[in-house]
């Protein structure tokens, strides 16, 4: 151990120092500022990073992370089809950065029962779906069996519409299309599912993309559109981007143009949302910072003022100035990390309550999440903790300066 640490840690343990009992309050203060601060930023950036995560896995998962439909397509859920041969889908399905493509065709309608009626989005799929969304929030009942040779009249609803409705699994139910003339069709409830998005919730009913097709008149290789996952969401503009130029003058045979779309572009208003929340996390991570760095900066002033007869002692045994700022520092130090120790036990018990016991509750339909969501990474974990040390203490270099204006002639005439 160094002179200076050594130094350090006898006034920062020298419990039975009656002098230290002084600045006590001071250190405490200090300590609890960083501790709050770094607990306020762990939470901050756990919390928003799980809103971000979840709400965005529920707009992918009604959807995908990039789709291709017809150019001439409105933006209404009755479209205009666009017929995807095996040609094309080995293509999709062989081209870099894609994971996963899938057919689906959607059709709005009314769906009645004896006393009730909801509007609705039939949504068709087909045996190349990815089910894992809707089985991961599926709270009774299964998910549908689509085979190729027959056409399934099972649905899965959302439990929103079955509340609405009264409606359970087993039931079956009325449900009413305009092609031409009004068409009727029966489905029995598969299954019910729940993600907490009202919005989509109350809307869209799975089933198989045959009955979508009947509906419209559409031949078998008539979709109203492909979904394609990425292999990594951070490519997903990219890999839309690339897709875009490399299907823009491809044709379907009927002559319809494709038009490519990510997730982000078919829903700006929902992701443009969560990109700002970013700035509320860099806000909080200043102020916070800023609040733990000045607490930090008033204790060690403090101990440095209190402090000035023993450095004008070590100044007259020939100790100079940078290193009796080095004590200081080095207490600075211990300071910050019992501080940053008591922040992560802190944060990360809050953390780990609320992932585990989802104590505090949202209401799903302002917040699309039925409780506060916590995600942190031991990446962000340890960046944050990295960044309060590396803050906090280049903070502590000014109000070390202080030693130099001690004169130690002065500071040793006083007891």
């Amino acid at each position: 151990m160094n002179l200076e640490r050594y130094i350090a840690s006898k006034i920062k343990f020298s419990n039975k120092d009656a002098d230290y009992q002084v600045s006590a309050p001071a250190v405490r203060i200090a300590v609890a500022g960083i501790a709050l601060g770094l607990a306020a930023m762990i939470l901050a950036v756990a919390v928003v990073v799980g809103f971000k995560k979840e709400v965005r896995d529920k707009v992918i998962g009604f959807g995908s992370h990039i789709s291709i439909t017809n150019f001439d397509s409105n933006t209404s859920y009755e479209t205009t089809p666009i017929y995807a041969d095996d040609s094309l889908m080995s293509e999709l399905r062989a081209y870099p950065g894609i994971r996963q493509v899938s057919t689906f065709a959607t059709k709005p309608g009314i769906l009645k029962t004896t006393t009730d009626f909801q509007g609705i989005v039939l949504k068709g799929v087909d045996t190349d779906y990815d089910w894992s969304f809707f089985r991961d929030n599926l709270l009774d009942g299964e998910i549908i069996t689509i085979d190729p040779e027959k056409t399934s009249t099972e649905v899965i609803i959302s439990q929103t519409l079955a509340d609405m409705l009264g409606l359970k699994c087993g039931d079956s139910f009325l449900s009413y299309f305009l092609h031409d003339e009004i068409r009727a069709r029966k489905f029995i409830i598969k299954g019910i599912y729940e993600t907490g998005y009202t919005d989509f919730d109350k809307l869209f009913v799975l089933a198989d993309i045959k009955q979508v097709r009947r509906l419209n008149a559409w031949d078998d290789d008539a979709v109203s559109g492909l979904e394609l996952y990425v292999d990594d969401y951070k490519q997903i503009d990219e890999v839309g981007e690339q897709l875009y130029f490399h299907l823009i003058d491809k044709t379907d045979r009927e002559g319809n143009t494709y038009y490519v779309r990510t997730i982000k572009e078919l829903n700006p208003m929902i992701f443009n949302w969560l990109s700002v929340l970013d700035i509320n996390v860099a806000v909080i991570l200043a102020l916070m910072m800023a609040v733990a760095g000045f607490t930090m900066i008033s204790g060690l002033l403090i101990i440095i003022l209190e402090r000035t007869q023993m450095i004008g002692v070590l100044k007259s045994l020939g100790q100079s100035n940078a290193s009796i700022r080095r004590v200081f520092l080095h207490i600075a130090s211990f300071l910050i990390g019992r501080g940053m120790l008591w922040g992560n036990v802190i944060a990360l018990a809050i953390c780990f309550v609320q992932w585990h016991f989802r104590l505090i509750a949202l209401d799903p339909s302002t917040y699309y999440l039925d409780a506060v969501p916590i995600d942190l990474s031991l990446t962000s974990w340890l960046l944050i903790n990295a960044g309060t040390l590396t803050v906090s203490m280049l903070m502590m270099l000014g109000p070390s300066y202080l030693v130099a204006r001690i004169n130690p002639a002065r500071s040793m005439r006083f007891e």
